[in-house]
């Protein structure tokens, strides 16, 4: 779309420095490592000093440009500094910044429009609920409402999901990384496997992670007492963005509700147009009781989260549930700005044509290395799964991380996930353009071909 190149600082890469990271990025960064906590971790992997950003295209102090397949971890949906959402930040600040939770027309037009985006059928039997500034809020709040409301504690959630930092949303995250050093976090919580199409063989038509799901919650000898809920992200980000198969949403909402147990969308990464529905569950039959927000609402990087949940089961009530910055008055002023720039420019529509245009030369690259075991993804979330084997599928961590390397020194910057540390993230502004998405794709491919090198026989690679 001709019309969204003027939302950019440019359409490609530019390295302009001697050495990635240039000599004020080394400058800006060791005084980081001095003065600033050692929990850093992005410029670990992508070592520069940011001076500004717009579209998708980030500049270094050194004036270096890279293009930005990162995306703020998902949360740049409408780009870096999108001056058409900035209009309504700036018009926000100068009249009202922070409100609580007294109701504001800012606030309640936001709320609004959160509704009217969901299926007309079901947009009445939900409100909206806003929790601190981030995705553990929303994440925290969900699991309190669906205790209140069923009287029980436990939790299911799923193998590979990632929910967040703060001591609850840590405990339904399962990636024990995070976890090692901490010897006790929200207690019951149990994690079943989450559907993995690429890994995951049917026997005899039969899901195997669903019939495990299952099991859990029906058979008496399963270890396991009837939970609170089930919380899992309809396509899973930090874990490698594994689109589960069809109807497998399906069946996991109609078993949870059989046995009474409430179902929690985490929409925080794949929610806001990510895969060209307003949230992921629209493409689906699948309906949770409760949705949470967050990552790209606030369109540019404003922080804002919340949940979307069943009038049915409203628990709490006044002060249950509290934040000091909950609702943030600029962030919501961001968030309408976002759906209104979405709704004028048919952002849905373009996210799925440019997602499946980045897929498309995906799969040629793929076609060009023998370590590329998958390509997957909705909309502009997009997974590249590697194998050193396809037959094996055996996972090759080892190879992203140098392939990840040579493109971060030719402009491109993405970040790597999964089950385990082999998939290529992706999850780029939706506004990125077609010449954009091929100047990545240029780099990737002088990147693979270094790399390949190193793995194959000089007459193979």
């Amino acid at each position: 779309m001709e019309s969204l190149k003027k939302y950019h600082l440019s359409e490609t890469a530019r390295i302009i420095s001697s050495s990635i990271p240039g000599e004020k990025s080394k400058e800006l960064l060791e005084i980081q490592r001095n003065i600033e906590g050692s929990v850093v971790s992005y410029p670990r992997n992508m070592p520069i000093a940011i001076k500004r950003a717009k579209g998708s295209i980030i500049e270094d102090v050194d004036g270096n440009q890279f293009i930005d397949f990162f995306g703020g971890c998902g949360v740049l949906n409408v780009g870096h500094g999108n001056e058409y959402v900035l209009e309504y930040v700036k018009a926000q600040q100068t009249e009202l910044i922070h409100a609580l939770d007294f109701p504001t027309e800012n606030k309640l037009a936001l709320i609004q429009k959160i509704k009217d985006n969901l299926p007309e059928a079901i947009r009445d039997d939900y409100k909206v609920s806003f929790g601190g500034p981030t995705g553990s809020d929303a994440v925290e709040a969900a699991i309190k409402l669906a205790k209140i409301k069923t009287g029980r504690d436990g939790i299911i959630a799923f193998t590979g999901g990632y929910h967040g930092m703060t001591s609850g949303a840590l405990a339904v995250t399962s990636d024990t990384f995070f976890r090692n050093h901490l010897t006790s976090l929200m207690p019951n919580v149990h994690f079943v496997p989450y559907n993995y199409p690429y890994r995951e063989e049917s026997k005899s038509g039969e899901n195997s992670s669903i019939e495990y799901f299952k099991n859990v919650l029906t058979n008496g000898h399963s270890g396991i007492s009837k939970p609170a809920a089930i919380l899992i992200e309809p396509i899973q980000g930090e874990g490698g963005n594994i689109i589960p198969e069809d109807g497998y949403l399906e069946e996991l909402v109609r078993i949870a509700h059989e046995n009474d147990v409430l179902v929690i969308f985490d929409e925080i990464q794949c929610g806001f147009f990510r895969t060209g529905s307003f949230l992921e569950f629209m493409n689906t039959k699948a309906v949770p009781d409760i949705i949470t927000f967050s990552k790209g609402f606030g369109g540019i990087g404003f922080p804002i989260s919340g949940l979307i949940y069943k009038k049915e089961i409203e628990a709490w009530g006044p002060g249950a549930h509290i934040g000091t910055f909950r609702g943030n008055q600029v962030s919501i002023a961001a968030a309408r700005g976002a759906f209104d720039f979405i709704e004028e420019y048919n952002i849905a529509a373009y996210t799925k044509s440019i997602g499946a245009y980045l897929v498309k030369r995906l799969e040629e690259l793929q076609t060009e290395t023998p370590f590329i075991g998958e390509v997957r993804g909705r909309g502009m979330m997009i997974g590249v799964e590697f194998v050193k084997d396809r037959d094996t599928k055996e996972p090759f961590p080892e190879f992203i991380k140098k392939f990840r390397a040579a493109c971060f020194q030719r402009g491109l910057l993405f970040e790597v996930g999964g089950h385990y540390n082999n998939v290529l993230r992706l999850v780029p502004p939706l506004i990125t353009t077609h010449a954009i998405v091929d100047a990545a794709i240029s780099i990737m491919k002088e990147s693979i071909t270094l790399c390949l090198e190193e793995y194959l026989e000089p007459s193979l690679a």
